[in-house]
């Protein structure tokens, strides 16, 4: 046998996996009460971005996306110095979401700290080291006309 087929000695079918006596974890129905669909983009929009400032993260920008891709509404792009700070932005990002009652469906590539993406539904945020974000530069590939930057003092 090979040595990797160990891993795959089992196989399930479908009925064996619904029958099986595993945890399951409901699925939201639907978005919190105060979730008001477009209405509250601009909301995310500005908790995202004041999320990030006031931990001193660099180059704050958000890319408008409406009617160019199903992926999102609108990226959410910023920079931290250090892995620990870009931890420390999507940290503060996903706290305050969450206490403004916004759902976080995901949070990627926060273990490694060079790019950590936080989707938000409408809204995906991205935190970047500066060498992540000049190497992925996804200002050039989603970048759009008009680019609302945030200032930072």
């Amino acid at each position: 046998t090979r040595p990797w087929s160990r891993c795959y000695a089992r196989h399930w079918s479908i009925s064996q996996i619904a029958d099986s006596k595993l945890p399951r974890k409901p699925l939201p129905l639907s978005p919190p009460s105060n979730f008001e669909g477009a209405d509250a983009l601009p909301e995310l929009i500005d908790l995202v971005r004041d999320a990030a400032l006031d931990l001193k993260a660099e180059d704050v920008l958000t890319l408008p996306l409406e009617g160019r891709t199903i992926v999102a509404d609108a990226f959410v792009i910023a920079t931290g110095r250090s892995k620990i700070q870009t931890r420390s932005i999507a940290d503060a990002i996903v706290q305050r979401a969450k206490e403004a009652g916004f759902p976080v469906a995901r949070t990627e590539g926060y273990a490694d700290g060079g790019w950590i993406l936080i989707d938000l539904g409408p809204i995906v945020a991205h935190v970047f080291t500066p060498e992540q974000r000049a190497f992925y530069n996804l200002e050039r590939l989603w970048g759009a006309p008009d680019v609302a930057a945030a200032k930072t003092s």
